[in-house]
């Protein structure tokens, strides 16, 4: 019960750490792309990156925590995959209107549920299904305005999603395949994201906004949003392998769609971006469905628990029975043979 309880209080606080360092940078990103004119994502990214990896390594040196060889061929196209992915979502983002966007977005969860199901044999019960749908309704209302479709950000779309639950889904098995933890995984993987990121990231950068990321003119504000940006991005790395680890890749879809809730809410409270009724209906049935998801995961996962509890008890009452009946046989004929000889 114990290992339970610390194992759920680890869960609490990996989410919790997710959602707080996710808004953060959503605010902090925010600031510097829309308020002082620094529109090169794809190549920050790659920076928060390398400032993550170089975290690790120095945490890594004071043995904050140990690392643990994974096989190179494994962790180098995993890290490629997702730094494909990262640089694929936001050409989409370039490419498609906002709405669309979002769309992909929300067609992760699906297509993660199916990529599960076909090739994981993992089952989802029709409570956990329902309430999925009626978290991507909310999302959808609060959060969709316009649907412009083109075909190449509908290609682009599509590789995006499908590069993305496919990262998503090794993230987390290859934590359990290969025993190891979040921060070791990121820290193999973060060198080879990084690269693909750093390479590819100025040319997706100048192809989406037609200006040169080295060009560009650092003053010290934007200087100063960069290097925060990086260290919440330390955060941020570490928390979503972390909950993909502890939970599963379609918990971590659902979170990052109570972060987008959230990033309307404080764009409305802090920065006053425009709110209306639509959004505030679409949050609340979001939230409505992240709450049934949550009660649906917490009871299934009990009666899992319970039901493995019974079977581990019913392999030990096999296990001693018969062991109990040879110790008592034993007993038996030695009394029988000590008679015996008594009457010789």
């Amino acid at each position: 019960m114990g290992e339970m309880s610390g194992f759920q209080l680890g869960v609490i606080g990996a989410l919790f750490l997710s959602v707080a360092s996710s808004v953060s940078i959503v605010i902090c990103n925010k600031a510097l792309m829309s308020n002082l004119g620094f529109p090169f994502a794809t190549t920050l990214t790659s920076w928060h990156l390398m400032v993550t990896f170089c975290t690790l390594h120095v945490a890594q040196r004071f043995n904050v925590f140990e690392s643990k060889s994974i096989d190179m061929k494994t962790v180098m196209l995993f890290g490629i995959l997702n730094g494909v992915s990262i640089g694929l979502l936001n050409l989409s983002l370039g490419f498609n209107s906002i709405g669309f966007y979002q769309m992909t977005k929300l067609a992760i969860i699906p297509f993660t549920v199916l990529l599960e199901t076909l090739f994981l044999k993992k089952q989802f019960s029709q409570k956990i299904k329902f309430s999925l749908f009626l978290l991507l309704v909310g999302v959808a209302i609060a959060s969709i305005t316009d649907l412009q479709l083109n075909f190449v950000g509908t290609i682009l779309s599509l590789l995006a999603i499908a590069t993305t639950c496919v990262g998503q889904i090794l993230t987390n098995t290859i934590q359990k395949r290969h025993n190891v933890s979040s921060t070791q995984l990121l820290y193999q993987s973060a060198p080879f994201q990084a690269a693909v990121l750093f390479v590819s990231g100025p040319v997706v950068d100048q192809c989406l906004t037609n200006k040169n990321v080295f060009a560009h003119k650092y003053s010290p504000i934007v200087l100063a949003f960069i290097i925060l940006s990086c260290i919440i991005s330390v955060s941020v790395n570490f928390s979503t392998f972390l909950v993909i680890g502890k939970t599963s890749p379609v918990t971590y879809q659902v979170l990052g769609h109570l972060k987008t809730c959230l990033v309307l809410a404080f764009g409305y409270t802090l920065l006053h971006d425009p709110f209306t009724t639509r959004n505030i209906i679409g949050i609340l049935i979001a939230i409505l469905g992240m709450g049934f998801y949550s009660y649906f995961c917490t009871h299934e996962n009990k009666k899992k628990q319970l039901g493995d509890l019974s079977a581990v008890s019913q392999i030990k009452d096999k296990e001693t029975a018969p062991l109990l009946a040879g110790y008592e046989d034993k007993e038996t004929l030695e009394g029988k043979k000590a008679t015996k000889d008594s009457l010789v």
